[in-house]
């Protein structure tokens, strides 16, 4: 009877506390920092396009081969403004194949590539996995944007005046 008595007690105290869930389409937990989600595409402020030049780096690597990527000649570049001879002419993500794994993102040699904080892609139809150039290069902007995000060689940049680089000593 006192075991009993214990255990409606237990079960008054827990329907008076305060809820723990979370309302889920209202409300959102927030990610962790080193969160990896889909990947996105950045985007270079200082020329004004996208990073990536189209090489199917991340392609060829992709072990799933959810990535479409064809490129172009730059046409900033002939003018003088770019230092990249060729840019992205098309780029297409296929969600529902992707595995997450960040290999993309380790195998690009010019930072174009992120894993972002996204993982609400939830669709009605296969064709809406897909991802073109412009959904890419806008959720790579919300990246950049909410993590102050900035390619390597601009960190490496801003370090070199402040001497917080790490030298070796051979």
């Amino acid at each position: 009877m006192l075991g009993g008595l214990l255990g409606l007690l237990t079960t008054f105290k827990e329907l008076l506390r305060k809820p723990v869930t979370v309302q889920y389409p209202k409300e959102h937990l927030p990610v962790a920092p080193r969160y990896m989600g889909f990947p996105a595409l950045t985007w270079d402020h200082e020329v004004g396009e996208p990073f990536c030049t189209g090489c199917a780096l991340c392609m060829r690597n992709c072990p799933t081969q959810c990535i479409k990527v064809t490129m172009k000649e730059n046409p900033l570049h002939q003018e003088g403004k770019s230092p990249r001879r060729r840019t992205v002419d098309t780029y297409e993500l296929n969600w529902a194949r992707c595995i997450l794994c960040g290999i993309c993102v380790q195998v690009c040699n010019f930072d174009s590539i992120v894993m972002s904080h996204e993982h609400e892609r939830s669709v009605y139809s296969r064709d809406g996995n897909r991802m073109e150039l412009t959904q890419l290069l806008e959720a790579g902007r919300r990246y950049q944007e909410a993590t102050g995000w900035q390619p390597t060689r601009t960190r490496q940049r801003a370090g070199r005046g402040t001497g917080t680089e790490e030298t070796s000593s051979a």
